[in-house]
C-alpha cells in the first residue's frame, strides 16, 4: 500500500494561513490504514489548526470530512457541494490523491497535508517498511518474494555484492540495514533454489520504471467506449 505522513503542523498552518474557510479531506484507503490520512487524523488536523487560528486571533471556518478514495473521480464528485463551500481543501491524501483532486476541479485551490512516502506494508504496530518501487518489471519470481531493486541497497540485481557483513549491509552506519541479497539467499536456500544464485540477470529495462515522463496503461478489454 501507499505510505505517507502527515506533514508538520507549522507547514501545514503556514500554507493555510492566508484562508478563511478550509475543508480538510482525509482518504480511507492506504493513508488510513497507515494512520496519516484518515477521517480520524483528518478531524485531528481540522482541530488543531482551529485551534491555533484561536491562539492567533484569526477567524477560521475549518471542516473535515473523508472520502473513500481520492484517486477516484465518482467517490470525490460526492463532495463537489462541499468543496465548493471553502476557499481551499487540504487533501490528506497521497500525491495521487491530490492530483486527481486537482485534475477533476481545477479551479479549487488543493493543498497536500501529506508527504507520500514509498509502497510498503506494516512490519508491526506503528512501523511500515518498504519494499516496492513500482519498478514495472518484477523479478519476484526469480527471487520467490524479495525484491532486490528495493531490498538491496544498490538494487543489484545480481548479488551480493561481497561488502555485507553477518547479513548486514556495509552503508548501513548507526541503522543496520539487511542485506537484500542475504534475504534473498536465505529464501532460496529454505525452498531449494539456491541454482538462482548462479544464474546471470542482464540488464534491467528501466525503460517500465519512471522514464521519459509519468506512465500510463490502458486496458482496451475493460474501457468503455462511449458514443459520439
Amino acid at each position: 500500500m501507499i505510505i505517507g505522513e502527515r506533514k508538520p503542523l507549522e507547514e501545514v498552518f503556514d500554507r493555510t494561513s492566508s484562508f478563511n474557510k478550509i475543508l480538510v479531506l482525509g482518504c480511507e484507503t492506504c493513508v488510513a490504514v497507515c494512520l496519516a490520512g484518515g477521517k480520524k487524523e483528518a478531524e485531528e488536523t481540522a482541530e488543531a489548526i482551529s485551534l491555533h487560528r484561536k491562539k492567533e486571533n484569526q477567524p477560521v471556518e475549518v471542516k473535515a470530512e473523508s472520502v473513500q478514495r481520492q484517486c477516484e473521480f465518482e467517490f470525490i464528485d460526492e463532495f463537489k457541494d462541499l468543496m465548493n463551500d471553502y476557499d481551499v481543501v487540504l487533501s490528506l491524501a497521497c500525491g495521487v490523491g491530490v492530483q486527481t483532486m486537482v485534475d477533476r476541479y481545477p479551479e479549487k485551490i488543493v493543498l497536500p497535508g501529506l508527504n507520500t512516502t514509498f509502497l510498503g506494508y506494516p512490519l508491526e504496530q506503528g512501523v511500515w517498511m518498504e519494499n516496492c518501487q513500482a519498478c514495472g518489471d518484477c523479478v519476484l519470481d526469480k527471487t520467490h518474494g524479495i525484491c532486490p531493486i528495493t531490498r538491496c541497497t544498490k538494487s543489484m540485481l545480481n548479488g551480493p555484492c561481497g561488502g555485507s557483513s553477518e547479513g548486514k549491509c556495509e552503508i548501513s552506519g548507526d541503522i543496520e540495514i539487511e542485506c537484500g541479497w542475504h534475504l534473498i539467499h536465505e529464501r532460496l536456500k529454505a525452498l531449494g533454489k539456491l541454482d538462482y544464485m548462479e544464474e546471470v540477470e542482464p540488464p534491467k529495462n528501466w525503460s517500465t520504471s519512471f522514464h521519459g515522463g509519468p506512465r500510463k496503461i490502458v486496458r482496451e478489454d475493460v474501457k468503455i467506449v462511449r458514443g459520439e
